[in-house]
């Protein structure tokens, strides 16, 4: 088992990508410390709640904590961590998965859901990653794996002429995600020499989410072109527990890093059948 004995926490734990993540930790031996806003069924418009990742791990004999946190309250996060020890001890790996989107044009922006939004999607990362690290530095080991999105890519190079595709009011998620492959790199080369991996993973296709289902940007779950969710959790198992020297400092797609360990045969979607960001290519 690949984190037999280790903690883990997992932020944005309770739907999606993170639940998937979640119950493939726990099913690879590590004690799960979920974090989420929706502790409960209804407490939240969209499916999923920290209840049922945990009902659903520990009736596969795993263990796993829930604990209710909203990322975009900074203060509330060092509560988080001091609880996530409290229940198992220090923190061997950390996966920032948690993510809040609105698509909202610039000028129509309002300044506390842009507040809000950097919060969860890049403020919160750092917080968590900083807090952790005072696990991990003494140890001289551990794994943070940041999750991202092909929105990081953006619209190209300018200068721009004629009508764009794209303009669905994305620029702030695709600036944070940008904004937090970078923070990736330059924490990797931060931590190197302390023993410390940081990596940041993409899907290579779009996962129908119950966030992707809300905000229609695929008809249903399984869509053709949908990639399945187990693919980004094995990607984060992946990056958590191979060698520090085999992947720090590297922003993949869940794809792409897969079939370079051989585990998938073939790969598509985005940094195979098209590139990445240009944080992929560094």
């Amino acid at each position: 088992m690949k984190l037999d004995g280790k903690v883990a926490l997992v932020t944005g734990a309770s739907r999606g990508i993170g639940k998937a993540i979640a119950e493939l930790f726990a099913k690879e031996g590590a004690k799960v410390v979920c974090t989420a806003r929706t502790l409960k069924d209804g407490d939240h418009p969209l499916p999923g709640s920290l209840e049922a990742t945990v009902s659903e791990i520990r009736a596969s004999g795993g263990e796993e904590t829930a604990l209710a946190c909203d990322a975009s309250d900074l203060p509330r996060i060092e509560g988080c961590v001091a609880a996530a020890r409290a229940a198992y001890g220090p923190i061997d790996v950390l996966v920032n998965n948690a993510a809040l989107t609105y698509f909202i044009p610039v000028a129509q922006f309002p300044l506390e859901r842009w507040l809000k939004s950097l919060n969860v999607n890049f403020n919160a990362p750092f917080y968590f990653s900083h807090l952790v690290l005072q696990d991990m530095l003494p140890r001289r080991s551990g794994a943070i794996v940041n999750i991202s999105s092909g929105a990081a890519i953006g619209p190209g190079r300018g200068p721009y002429k004629g009508p764009l595709a794209g303009g669905r009011g994305g620029t702030l998620y695709g600036a944070e995600k940008a904004a937090l492959e970078r923070f990736t790199q330059g924490l990797a080369a931060e931590v190197y020499e302390q023993g410390v991996s940081v990596t940041c993973v993409s899907p290579a296709q779009i996962v129908g989410t119950p966030g992707v289902l809300h905000h229609r940007l695929l008809d249903r779950a399984d869509d053709p072109r949908a990639e399945p969710v187990e693919y980004m959790a094995k990607a984060a198992l992946l990056l958590a527990t191979e060698p520090l020297d085999k992947v720090t400092g590297r922003v993949t797609y869940s794809q792409e890093i897969l079939r370079e360990f051989g585990w998938i045969d073939r790969a598509h979607g985005t940094g195979t059948e098209r590139r990445g960001s240009g944080y992929s290519q560094i």
